[in-house]
């Protein structure tokens, strides 16, 4: 995690900097969707940096450069992370859904198109994390981690639930979202009441988010959520696979 931290750095500023230089400035991402991102949307003579700006539902796309096919997902506003009261308040922008209805991107720089349950979303805790503004990841989900998936998913249900084996060496929990298109559910509402009932902290949590279509073809989401303890800094971004070798191993089956 700390290399691709360290790599992450350098994409977002854009520069070759030491880590030090970078973990000064977690303000890089805000910067380039508030200075250029946005402005360039908005028609200013700058440089637009970003795959795309939704200024009506108030997000920007950034390509990372970590990984062959990893796009984040940015607020407009100051939101700096899963932290954020203001992402539990009831008009709060879904998030979660804008990111999955931009996994396209994910498809287009892999030229081809994933099956919903090889695509992932992750937001990491305020401790597994170096940039200050809120993003959620968009990429492949690690080949080892679907595979596991499929194998226990038949037991994951609607309620918060420990799954039986870990994860990278983490215990996660995991329910179902039966909500094809998150149209009615927004994963940080619904893990909040989980946390609080453990009496930890909104920041202390991470969030993965993957495709899943039930038995009765019914299409469905895996939610899965870690906390902050030692020895563990609760980033599901660790379940993703920037390098999409499941993705090079689909387009090689015969």
């Amino acid at each position: 995690m700390k290399t691709t931290k360290k790599l992450r750095c350098l994409a977002v500023l854009g520069v070759l900097c030491l880590p030090l230089a970078c973990a000064a400035n977690p303000n890089a991402l805000w910067e380039i969707v508030h200075d250029y991102c946005e402005p360039a949307a908005e028609g200013a003579h700058v440089q637009q940096k970003c795959a795309d700006v939704n200024l009506a539902s108030g997000y920007a796309v950034l390509k990372d450069i970590v990984g062959i096919a990893q796009y984040l997902l940015i607020p407009t506003a100051r939101v700096s992370g899963i932290e954020s009261p203001e992402l539990l308040e009831p008009n709060a922008p879904n998030y979660f859904r804008d990111a999955w209805n931009a996994r396209g991107y994910v498809d287009r720089a892999l030229g081809r198109t994933l099956t919903r349950d090889e695509v992932s979303l992750a937001i990491n805790s305020a401790s597994g994390r170096t940039q200050n503004q809120l993003h959620i990841h968009i990429d492949c989900l690690a080949a080892d981690v679907g595979q596991t998936l499929r194998e226990v998913g038949p037991g994951i249900g609607t309620e918060w639930k420990p799954l039986p084996v870990r994860l990278r060496g983490h215990v996660y929990s995991a329910l179902r979202i039966d909500d094809a298109d998150l149209a009615q559910t927004d994963p940080f509402k619904v893990v909040a009441p989980y946390a609080a009932s453990r009496g930890q902290t909104m920041g202390e949590q991470t969030l993965l988010l993957v495709g899943t279509t039930r038995d009765d073809g019914a299409h469905a989401f895996f939610l899965l959520n870690d906390h902050v303890q030692p020895g563990d800094w609760a980033s599901s971004e660790e379940l993703q696979d920037h390098s999409c070798s499941l993705a090079n191993r689909s387009i090689e089956k015969p």
